[in-house]
């Protein structure tokens, strides 16, 4: 298959030209979604050929009991699965009592599938010659509405082109849904109700286990030429499916089309015993409208989402489409509307990695939604870790911490660890430090510190408790060391004293102890409150503070850098360059001992702690680093290229920060790691997005100011973005000349450029 058969478009994501082999990555890569539900881009027609059919709706999902050869304690009981829901995209299609099936046809001409990005729907188009010898032209048009975001629309044409045809549509709902990648092949789905009436039908269904209610429900409306038709409704029903049968004679060249209004209601929004009713209320408040005008209002409410978020790039149409596309999918996949939900890393395009929520979120997502969203949607998902406390203080009582030491999951759904793999479970602990550090990052970009006294300041002591557990003190070293733990470089498993870890525990802890004493002095019944509930006293702090200030950091004096964990150096040093291309990527070829034993990186690491706390350390420092660990790291996280592009750009290596930017772009549209059949990286995406802002555009918080160091590739001929600063919209371009900065909403505001403080006035264009 060619990994690069989509066309560079500044707007649109296109395919064109049928090919088997590609079906299942153009089904991630054409996914929809609008922040409540998600749907792979699979055919609305019967398709025989080797398909991933997935929907799923935000927050609904499967403890599937854990699968391992050896249970060990503190072991999750589950691995959460983002379900496969009940599907309501389904039209089967019959001509002349001949199916239509892509790959059993005679012949696909004029295959052609776009995802318009702008506009919010996507849209499928071909010329298909059945077994029948009869010819047809069928397009597809679908999307899934922002505004009444529990509801889908499609809209679908058959013209027989070379003769007259009987044309059936078979539209249905099928809730004999399985996953793809179930460890028991268990069922997820218990059918509850099979309803239809006035031409709308309903399935309500539970999820075993979790008891989360749905109902499934479509209604259907029929056109000849754009004239409405009123065809009798024959419906059939089996224990998990109904379906309805529309039959119509058309003559050549006419044109019969289905509009199919579908969507879910769930118990998280609805009594579940009124699910039908709420179906029936959203099916009149679409069709009410018809397709065309739904349509419409989608248009509108993503031209409202571009305003704001877009990034223009003048003069390389393949980046411009790729940070379109990362945006694009995060919008999809969140909205920010409801703090119960996060940004699982498929989002709604796959089920890999199950769970909704890593520590993705608070290292590369916050600043995205932070910046090119009201501040309102960042401190929601502040709020999604503070809502769940409890239960990280469950999680490291399992693994034997006590005291209200609160270790955050490395998955989740609910706040109980799901991750199978015990040395991400037990050892990936520095996602505690993740954390802290958005807590950190949300204050000083919005300025809003109520976050801490409200709830920010008792999720800090839970970490700070369980970082002064987890250190251990060295009489050989005379300090305290971390032991036993996976870095962000899950290339090394079991490591000791991996600086990074190491480093933002230490941060942890400090960071906890300066605010406990500013909200002291500035929030007292706050801080009673707060007090009250964790029994913190004064001796505990200086026992905190104590390992804090004597943390071990492994550090070579022969390179002059801080070592990745104690034993890095004992590794055979072969830069990647020097590996032959036969062995990439190495996870694919290589077994895991072998893997664990080399010198490779799978993402940042010691750069992860780097790029957290660069203000820490000198520019010299950074190159230091950055010139040892780069030529060691093979980039097989979706979250590395962007961290290393934003150093780059810092560092002036320009023509490595354009690369390492258009791979994190296009990771998935060229599918570099060839797995994006699997579904797409939607975290990573945000570090997209940083890699412009942060990296190529500088933005930085200095000493409580807003600060850009702009630097453009020389394959640009200029790019602009948008950021929302405490309520001021600051438009950012830079050309190959020079920067410019405008204020479009809010009063006077001093900046930093390159160093130098800049005043900007609304309406007022200011060149640098």
């Amino acid at each position: 298959m060619n990994q690069n058969y989509i066309q560079p478009d500044n707007w649109s994501i296109i395919e064109e030209g049928f090919d088997t082999e590609s079906v299942k990555s153009s089904e991630s890569l054409f996914s929809i979604g609008n922040g409540a539900m998600g749907q792979r881009a699979n055919f609305e027609e019967y398709y025989s050929g080797p398909t991933f059919q997935g929907s799923y709706i935000a927050g609904v999902y499967y403890p599937d009991k854990t699968k391992v050869g050896w249970w060990k304690n503190g072991y999750p009981e589950y691995f959460a699965k983002v379900l496969n829901a009940p599907s309501w995209i389904g039209i089967n299609v019959y001509v002349n009592d001949e199916a239509l099936d892509l790959f059993t046809c005679k012949k696909v001409a004029n295959f052609r599938r776009e995802l318009n990005m702008k506009e919010g729907w996507y849209e499928r188009s071909f010329i298909a010659t059945l077994p029948n010898d009869i010819e047809v032209e069928v397009t597809a048009k679908r999307f899934l509405s922002l505004d009444i975001d529990e509801v889908g629309a499609i809209a679908y044409s058959v013209q027989p082109l070379n003769s007259d045809a009987t044309i059936k549509f078979t539209p249905y709902l099928d809730a004999g849904i399985k996953n793809e990648d179930a460890n028991w092949e268990e069922k997820f789905w218990e059918t509850l109700q099979v309803k239809e009436e006035n031409n709308q039908a309903f399935i309500v269904a539970k999820t075993f286990k979790t008891e989360f209610h749905a109902c499934t429900f479509m209604q259907n409306e029929l056109f000849l030429n754009g004239k409405k038709l009123q065809l009798p409704t024959n419906a059939s029903e089996k224990e998990t499916e109904i379906s309805f049968h529309y039959t119509q004679q058309v003559k050549a060249n006419e044109i019969f089309t289905i509009h199919k209004f579908g969507g879910y209601t769930v118990c998280m929004n609805h009594d579940k015993n009124e699910l039908i009713a709420a179906s029936k209320k959203a099916l009149h408040n679409a069709t009410s409208l018809g397709f065309e005008a739904l349509l419409q209002n989608q248009k509108e409410a993503w031209a409202k989402i571009w305003e704001m978020a877009d990034i223009t790039i003048e003069g390389d149409v393949k980046a411009q489409q790729g940070i379109r596309f990362n945006i694009f999918q995060l919008n999809q996949t969140y909205l920010g509307k409801d703090s119960r939900l996060n940004i699982g890393p498929k989002g709604f395009t796959g089920e890999k990695y199950g769970g909704s929520t890593y520590w993705d979120t608070e290292a590369y997502c916050i600043p995205f939604y932070m910046t090119t969203k009201d501040q309102q949607v960042a401190r929601n998902l502040l709020q999604y870790r503070y809502n769940h406390l409890e239960k990280a203080i469950e999680n490291a009582q399992k693994l034997g911490f006590n005291n209200g030491a609160a270790l955050y999951p490395m998955v989740t759904m609910n706040g109980e660890e799901c991750h199978n793999e015990w040395e991400i479970t037990f050892e990936e602990i520095h996602r505690n430090g993740a954390i802290a550090f958005a807590i950190y990052n949300y204050t000083r970009y919005t300025g809003d510190y109520s976050y801490i006294p409200e709830m920010g300041l008792e999720v800090m002591i839970g970490i700070a408790r369980f970082w002064h557990q987890r250190a251990s003190f060295s009489t050989a070293k005379n300090k305290y060391v971390i032991l036993g733990v996976t870095g962000p470089n899950e290339y090394e498993n079991n490591v000791n004293n991996n600086w990074y870890t190491n480093y933002i525990a230490q941060w942890c802890i400090k960071f906890a102890n300066e605010h406990i004493e500013k909200v002291k002095q500035e929030y007292t019944a706050d801080y009673e409150r707060i007090m009250q509930k964790v029994r913190l006293s004064e001796q505990e702090i200086s026992s905190w503070m104590e390992v804090a200030n004597n943390m071990y950091f492994p550090y070579s004096e022969q390179y002059g850098v801080y070592l990745q964990q104690d034993g890095f150096l004992d590794k055979d040093l072969v830069s990647v360059a020097d590996l032959d291309a036969s062995q990439r990527p190495i996870n694919q070829k290589w077994s895991w001992d072998r893997i664990l034993r080399s010198p490779y990186i799978k993402q940042a690491d010691t750069l992860q702690g780097f790029y957290f706390f660069e203000d820490h350390f000198t520019q010299e420092e950074l190159e230091k680093h950055f010139n040892f660990y780069e030529p060691f790291t093979v980039h097989e996280s979706s979250l590395s290229p962007c961290v290393h592009s934003i150093q780059a750009a810092k560092l002036d290596k320009m023509d490595m920060a354009y690369t390492f930017y258009l791979r994190t772009s296009r990771l998935d549209l060229d599918d570099y790691n060839k797995e994006v059949e699997e579904g797409l990286h939607i975290t990573s995406m945000a570090g997209t997005w940083m890699s412009i802002v942060e990296g190529f555009g500088g933005m930085r918080m200095k000493n409580d100011t807003l600060s850009f160091e702009p630097r453009i590739p020389e394959q640009w001929n200029a790019y602009s973005f948008k950021v929302n600063y405490r309520n001021h919209i600051l438009k950012i371009n830079v050309t190959q000349n020079g920067t410019t900065f405008e204020l479009e909403k809010g009063d006077n505001l001093v900046i930093l450029v390159d160093g130098k403080k800049v005043a900007v006035s609304p309406n007022d264009l200011v060149t640098v």
